[in-house]
């Protein structure tokens, strides 16, 4: 499915130079997808994305990804409200990982705990520790 949606490159220069859209999906077909927030820069949240939610991404302005452990293309904000409006899409030099510039809808917040950014936890001496001053 992922050559229907979007060519392969012809090679290295051609992925890392050209102007083609080719993502290089992983052995199971998916991208890593970074969200950062629009406006301020906060990175927001890590998800995956497979070919079909990729194209969804770039035709609807709305973040879709693929869930690695359910096996299904989701809406991100569907069931909470927390829609994340796209703003802009950049790919990595090889074409192996996404970030999507977002305005968060809803809530303003992201992720599925509550807080409004995934990275909300620190690692300080080895152990985590939230700061609600990031997104807790």
């Amino acid at each position: 499915m992922t050559d229907a949606l979007f060519p392969k490159a012809a090679n290295a220069h051609a992925l890392e130079h050209g102007d083609a859209l080719a993502p290089s999906f992983d052995a199971n077909g998916l991208v890593a997808a970074i969200l950062q927030h629009a406006q301020t820069g906060e990175v927001l949240m890590l998800g995956w994305m497979n070919a079909e939610a990729l194209r969804r991404t770039l035709d609807g302005g709305e973040v879709w990804f693929f869930s690695r452990s359910r096996g299904e293309l989701w809406h991100k904000g569907d069931t909470s409200g927390q829609i994340q409006q796209v703003v802009e899409v950049r790919v990595d030099c090889d074409q192996d990982a996404v970030l999507v510039k977002v305005l968060p809808q809803g809530d303003g917040g992201v992720c599925h705990t509550g807080a409004r950014a995934c990275f909300y936890r620190v690692v300080e001496g080895g152990r985590l520790v939230a700061r609600p001053e990031d997104g807790a």
